[in-house]
Order: structure tokens, then C-alpha cells, then sequence
């Protein structure tokens, strides 16, 4: 009886080496991919068995009984991180299986450029084919409220840098990381700004820095920008700055700023209104944040391009009308040969 019982044993431990030996054979070979690549995505807060249906349901040829299994015997049923996948032919269910639980995501990646307004933002998110669109044909009262913001504008609110993001994100959770990334960003340089400023609050640094990132993209001269703009506010000079114009125009601008726009009063016109427009006209960029809370010293009231993408600087209207002659009007007799 006992030679028996051990033979029943040795035969249910030869089983189970054969099932386990069986199992990690099947564990260990490639999954069977239809082509190079496929891709799939984990939705957050599911379990093993849901995440293991949604990965075969995706095209993905594994069984989910291994998977499930795999995650029962290391222990990590509880471990699967939520994000989008991409496996590559050759990968097997144990490879897979660390994958899902460390988390390897490929990611999308968005740009906002420094000086861009909301509409072209709102452009690149909708154009963006790894996004989820939620905010596409909402106002911007809504999205402002999606993103918890208490602003009801959107202009200027986010921050221009490379945003990276799980495949399939929602264009809410990148518009509301670059809103906080503004915010915390503003209220460093606010924090760390000259006395005196005119300003009544960071919303209107934010203002001003949209105006010296529109002005100009020359590093050198932001500051000094923002000075003559921070001056003339100081004397209650009007900043007679084309770029508000041209906002307050919108959409029917066609790149020609004409007299009957400098004329045309509008909240954005600082030809006609006095002070700062109600809100940013574009979305600007570190240095401009800078530039605004932080001037270069100095009186200058004026300023006018060079032709070489920097600018003269001037304390008064009669040295400005100089500088005005010399840098653009000889430039417009050098190509038309005359005066205008």
C-alpha cells in the first residue's frame, strides 16, 4: 500500500511538473502577432481580468486565461498600470505581463509654441490623432471649467512647452496640466518681481508678458520692451501696440494692418483705449513672464525695429522720429525707390 502511495505521488508530482513546465512553455513563446506591431490600451482602474478581455478584445492574439493566470502566480493581479501599449512581434505573456505592470507606456507628445493664441492651440489638439477630443466645439467658458480654472478666458492661460501623454489622453488632462504649469510659473516670477510695477494683480503681468512676447522674439530686447510699455502705463500713456490691434481684429486679419484698424475701437485697441486690453492676447513663453515683472531700468517711451529683428530704443518722441527715419523710412527708399 505505502509503494502505491508513493508512486501515486511521484505521479502527481511528475503532472504537475509536466502542467507547470507545459505552462511557462506556453508563458514563454511569442504571442502570434498578425503584423510587427500592435497596439492597445489599458483603461485605469480595471483589474486583471478586465485588463486581460480588453488587451484580447483589442486584436491582441493571447489567451486571457494566461494572463490572468501569470498575474495570480506572480502576485500582481493588483499591479497593472493603466496607459497605452505597444508590443512588437516575438513578445511573449511573461514580457507582457512586465510591461503592464512597469508601467512601459508609449506616449504621445504635443507642442505649444510661445506667442500662439487659444484658436491655435484649440487647432493642434484637434488635429492630434492620439488625443481624445472632449473639449472639440465647446466654448471656452466650459473648458475653463473643465480644467478647474476659475477664469472663464482662455487666452494666455497655458504654458507653451512639450507636453507628453498616454495614448488616448483627454485634450482636457494636457489643456489642464499646461494651465497649472502657467499658474505655478506665474507665481514664481510674481513672487520674484521689481517694486513698483503698475500692475494690480499676476493677471496683469500675464497681460503684459502676451504684448512683449507678440513685440518681439529677440531675447535681448524683452526686457527693454516691457519697460517702455511699464513706463508708458506709468505716465498713463496709451501703448500703442499693434499686435492688441491686430487680436482685437481676429479672425478677419490678413496680415495687413490697416488705418481703419488703428481707428476702429475695439477693447484691444490700445490706439484708442488707455491701459492694459482685457486679457492676453497670446501665450507667452518664460522669458516674457520675466521681462514683464522684471524691466530693464531705463525711460525709454518708444522703440522701432531695426530691420534685423532687434530694436532702437528711445526716451522721446523727437529722438524716436529719428530713429523712425533712419531704420524704416531709408529702408522704404532702398526698396522703392522714394519716400512714403
Amino acid at each position: 500500500m505505502f509503494k502505491i502511495l508513493k508512486i501515486l505521488a511521484m505521479l502527481c508530482a511528475l503532472l504537475v511538473a509536466v502542467g507547470a513546465g507545459g505552462f511557462y512553455w506556453l508563458a514563454s513563446s511569442p504571442i502570434p502577432l498578425a503584423s510587427e506591431r500592435a497596439e492597445f490600451h489599458v483603461t485605469y482602474g480595471k483589474g486583471m481580468s478586465a485588463v486581460a478581455r480588453e488587451i484580447a478584445a483589442s486584436g491582441v492574439p493571447v489567451d486571457p486565461w494566461m494572463l490572468i493566470l501569470l498575474g495570480k502566480v506572480y502576485g500582481v493581479e493588483s499591479s497593472i498600470k493603466a496607459g497605452s501599449y505597444e508590443i512588437s512581434r516575438g513578445v511573449t505573456p511573461l514580457e507582457l505581463l512586465r510591461k503592464l505592470t512597469s508601467g512601459d507606456v508609449t506616449q504621445g507628445e504635443i507642442v505649444f509654441i510661445e506667442g500662439w493664441n487659444f484658436r491655435q492651440i484649440r487647432a493642434r489638439l484637434e488635429a492630434h490623432p492620439d488625443l481624445r477630443h472632449d473639449t472639440r466645439g465647446l466654448p471656452e467658458a466650459e473648458i475653463m471649467r473643465m480644467i478647474g480654472a476659475p477664469a472663464s478666458s482662455a487666452e494666455g492661460m497655458f504654458f507653451p512647452d512639450t507636453y507628453l501623454f498616454s495614448k488616448q489622453t483627454s485634450d482636457v488632462d494636457v489643456l489642464a496640466r499646461a494651465y497649472r504649469a502657467m499658474q505655478q510659473q506665474l507665481s514664481r516670477e510674481w513672487a520674484a518681481r521689481a517694486a513698483g510695477l503698475p500692475y494690480a494683480d499676476p493677471y496683469q503681468a500675464l497681460i503684459m508678458a502676451s504684448i512683449v512676447e507678440k513685440e518681439t522674439g529677440r531675447q535681448e530686447d524683452r526686457s527693454y520692451v516691457a519697460s517702455v510699455f511699464v513706463n508708458r502705463l506709468r505716465l498713463g500713456m496709451r501703448l500703442q501696440t499693434d499686435p492688441t490691434v491686430i487680436y482685437g481684429v481676429g479672425e478677419d486679419f490678413d496680415g495687413n494692418l490697416r488705418k481703419r484698424d488703428l481707428l476702429a475701437d475695439t477693447p484691444y485697441n490700445t490706439y484708442t483705449r488707455a491701459g492694459l486690453p482685457p486679457t492676453p492676447i497670446a501665450m507667452p513663453g518664460l522669458a516674457s513672464l520675466r521681462a514683464a515683472v522684471n524691466p530693464a531700468p531705463g525711460r525709454a517711451l518708444y522703440f522701432v525695429a531695426r530691420g534685423d529683428g532687434s530694436s532702437q530704443f528711445s526716451e522721446t518722441l523727437e529722438q524716436h522720429n529719428q530713429a523712425v527715419n533712419r531704420y524704416q523710412r531709408r529702408g522704404q527708399r532702398t526698396r522703392d525707390g522714394g519716400d512714403k
